[in-house]
């Protein structure tokens, strides 16, 4: 009996090791950016060669601002663009801003169409046709004081700058981008703050932007301090993909700031294996030591991160950085970004191949934004089969039904 019992034990754990073959069979094919860097760092040797620039330079986020590639000069050396390329690059540049910090310019992939971060950080001809809305959801109908989203009964979003490392070739914001950087004049982030005084059901504040983290410590610091003296501001919360795109930005004066008006909570924005380089993980674990819970909000793209398994190494590794996965968004139907759209089946496919494959803490929720902006509503595969009134049937993870009592 024992030995039948074994036998059984034995097959069942075979079984176990068959559910996650095919994805260990893969997953070192998806190279991280820290299993890439040498080719990353001879791309650095490159950029700072060609700015004829210092590693002291390098490591100062001001420098790389000052710095950021917009248009594009230089770009033929550095990633083998083509004539047709850079034509159309400009081109498109010409409409849409373009700005790519030289930290991640050195992530892309010399020669590679189909690399991911190119596609997310280099203009496309895609980008100029027609399909979608700038604002598909109403954020100028949801706006208040300028400043301003509102679309929940008990938090608002503050954006107080237009500044970004990177220009994201998906944002949602291209609108509001603008011909040149600017921060928010301090008298309308008063006024913004003065509504969260006077609107006591506010209790989650979320800063953002462009990049929150590239308004000045200065200015973060008055901020955090001026929504702290609120009573009821329980929260702060920060969107920001700095520690993606232009890491350096993560200093130990930032996070000292950020530490003196805890509860503070970051969400950052990781969407490919390959932006998770030694840089960007020393920049979240820098966050995390100073008791800054990191999440993780994915774009879910077309050509670059729709791949269960790619998406699983994504978030199987963000959380060895002590960043969770906290949302896979499904991409918002903004005009010249028609090419990253994906089929809502593309998500549930990738959630499906989470559940029982990894740990919960490497799943996160699937978001459909409502359009117009009537809200986030997360989606997942269908477990429950039927619901009765006295008994409901569900299937497992590997598809197996069963019964509980109701």
């Amino acid at each position: 009996m024992t030995e039948i019992c074994g036998m059984i034990t034995s097959d069942r754990f075979e079984q176990l090791k068959n559910e996650i073959s095919d994805y260990e069979e893969i997953k070192a094919g998806i190279p991280t950016g820290i299993e890439d860097y040498e080719r990353i760092s001879y791309q650095k040797k490159k950029i700072l060669n060609y700015l004829n620039a210092t590693e002291k330079d390098y490591q100062d986020f001001h420098w790389q601002l000052r710095n950021r590639f917009t248009s594009s000069k230089g770009l033929p050396e550095l990633i083998q663009l083509s004539g047709k390329e850079v034509s159309l690059l400009d081109k498109v540049a010409s409409k849409y801003r373009f700005a790519i910090s030289p930290y991640y310019l050195s992530l892309i992939e010399p020669g590679n169409e189909n690399c991911a971060i190119k596609k997310q950080s280099i203009p496309s001809v895609d980008e100029l046709n027609d399909l979608g809305e700038l604002d598909p959801m109403d954020v100028k109908g949801h706006t208040i004081r300028d400043i301003m989203t509102r679309r929940y009964p008990d938090r608002l979003i503050i954006k107080i700058t237009n500044v970004c490392g990177m220009f994201c070739r998906f944002c949602q914001r291209r609108r509001l981008i603008g011909e040149c950087d600017k921060v928010v004049q301090k008298e309308k982030i008063k006024n913004a703050i003065d509504y969260v005084h006077e609107n006591e059901e506010i209790r989650d504040v979320l800063i953002t932007g462009g990049d929150a983290f590239l308004a000045s410590d200065d200015l973060l610091d008055w901020l955090l301090g001026e929504l702290r003296r609120i009573s009821h501001v329980e929260i702060i919360r920060f969107g920001t993909r700095t520690p993606v795109t232009l890491p350096q930005r993560i200093t130990k004066n930032l996070t000292d700031i950020l530490k003196k008006y805890h509860p503070v909570f970051v969400n950052t924005h990781f969407n490919h294996p390959r932006e998770i380089t030694p840089e960007a993980k020393q920049a979240c674990e820098i966050l995390s030591d100073a008791g800054i819970p990191l999440g993780n909000q994915m774009v879910l793209l077309n050509g670059v991160n729709n791949n269960k398994y790619l998406v699983r190494k994504l978030n199987q590794m963000l959380l060895t950085m002590r960043v969770k996965p906290y949302y896979i968004f499904h991409p918002k139907k903004v005009k010249g970004t028609s090419h990253f759209w994906v089929k809502i089946e593309d998500g549930l496919e990738i959630m499906e191949s989470f559940r029982g494959r990894t740990s919960g803490l490497a799943i996160p929720t699937y978001i459909i934004n409502g359009p117009k902006g009537i809200g986030k509503t997360p989606i997942l595969p269908n477990y429950l089969l039927y619901l009765g009134k006295d008994t409901a049937t569900f299937r497992n993870w590997q598809g197996k039904p069963f019964k509980v009592k109701n």
